[in-house]
């Protein structure tokens, strides 16, 4: 149960991490000329719903038995891969701007 506890307790860290910086970047969107307003807010909502998938896979597990959880670990960790990686393509696309 530990090994499954520390998980969960890390993965809500990350998600609370990028969770800021996805408000950061909206923040930023809001501010924006018209034409990056779209492209930002275009951006944003494929963050927000792969944050969403990610949550989703993290409640999975949170509502798991403590010997099926691990079965779900790979499928949790490939959508907080996908959810850093468009956070970091985003975060590039922003800055150039």
């Amino acid at each position: 149960m530990k090994n499954k506890d520390a998980y969960i307790e890390k993965f809500e860290a990350q998600i609370k991490e990028l969770q800021a910086d996805i408000d950061k970047l909206d923040a930023k969107a809001r501010q924006s000329e018209a034409g990056l307003k779209i492209k930002y807010h275009d951006e944003l909502e494929q963050l927000k719903s792969q944050r969403a998938k990610a949550k989703e896979r993290l409640n999975e597990i949170k509502d798991s038995s403590d010997d099926a959880w691990e079965e779900l670990k790979a499928g949790t960790e490939k959508a907080f891969d996908d959810l850093k990686n468009s956070w970091k393509a985003a975060k590039n696309k922003f800055n150039k701007d």
